[in-house]
C-alpha cells in the first residue's frame, strides 16, 4: 500500500513538474515571437517619410560702396523671384531601441531629426549696376544664402513643419498599437507611453 501511494506520489509530481516545464517553454516562445514580431514591425516602418512643400519670396537686394567717401557711391539692385521646393523628411532606419523581453517593454532609444531639404530656383529681374559696383559671384552667392535662411525661417512659421511631425507620429502610433495588443509596454528614453496622444507630446 505504501509502495501504491509512494508512486502515486511520484506520478503527481512528474506531471506538475511536467506541466510547468511545458508553461515555460511555452511562454519563453511567446517571448520569443512577440520581440520578432516587434523587431519586424519596426524593420517595416524604418523608411524614409517625407513631406513635400512649396515656397515662393519675392527678395529685394541692394548693395552700396562708396567709391570716393562722402563723394561718389556705386549701387547694385535686384529683384530676385525664387521658387523653391521643400522637403522634409525622416530617416527612420536610424530609430535605435532595446527589447526588454522579461518585462515585456520596448524602449525606444533615439529618433532621427528632421531633415530639411530647399531646393530654391532663381529668376532675377531689374538688375542695376554702377560702373564701378558690377555683379560679381559673391554677390549671387550672398543672395542664395539669405534666400535659404529666409526659406527656412518661413518653414520653421508654417504648418507644413507641424504636419511632417504629425506624418512622423502617425509611423510611431503603430509601434504603441503592436506592444499594446500584445500586453508590452513602449517607452520614449525609459518614459512610458501609456496613450497615443502621449507621443504627440514628445521633445523629438
Amino acid at each position: 500500500m505504501k509502495n501504491i501511494t509512494f508512486g502515486i506520489l511520484i506520478a503527481i509530481c512528474l506531471f506538475f513538474t511536467l506541466r510547468y516545464c511545458n508553461e515555460k517553454k511555452e511562454d519563453d516562445a511567446q517571448l520569443i515571437q512577440n520581440s520578432m514580431l516587434i523587431q519586424e514591425q519596426i524593420k517595416n516602418v524604418g523608411k524614409l517619410v517625407v513631406t513635400e512643400g512649396h515656397f515662393s519670396e519675392v527678395f529685394s537686394y541692394k548693395d552700396s560702396r562708396d567709391v570716393f567717401p562722402y563723394l561718389v557711391t556705386a549701387e547694385k539692385r535686384a529683384l530676385v523671384v525664387v521658387n523653391a521646393d521643400v522637403t522634409i523628411a525622416y530617416d527612420l532606419s536610424k530609430i535605435t531601441y532595446d527589447i526588454d523581453e522579461v518585462n515585456k517593454i520596448l524602449n525606444i532609444t533615439y529618433i532621427p531629426k528632421e531633415e530639411v531639404k530647399i531646393n530654391p530656383e532663381f529668376e532675377y529681374y531689374d538688375i542695376q549696376a554702377d560702373f564701378l559696383n558690377q555683379f560679381q559671384a559673391k554677390d549671387y552667392n550672398k543672395i542664395k544664402n539669405k534666400v535659404k535662411a529666409s526659406l527656412m525661417k518661413k518653414v520653421e512659421a508654417s504648418d507644413f513643419k507641424k504636419n511632417s511631425k504629425n506624418r512622423l507620429i502617425s509611423e510611431l502610433s503603430k509601434f504603441y498599437v503592436l506592444t499594446n495588443s500584445m500586453g508590452w509596454t513602449l517607452q520614449y528614453n525609459d518614459t512610458p507611453i501609456t496613450t497615443p496622444e502621449t507621443l504627440e507630446d514628445l521633445k523629438l
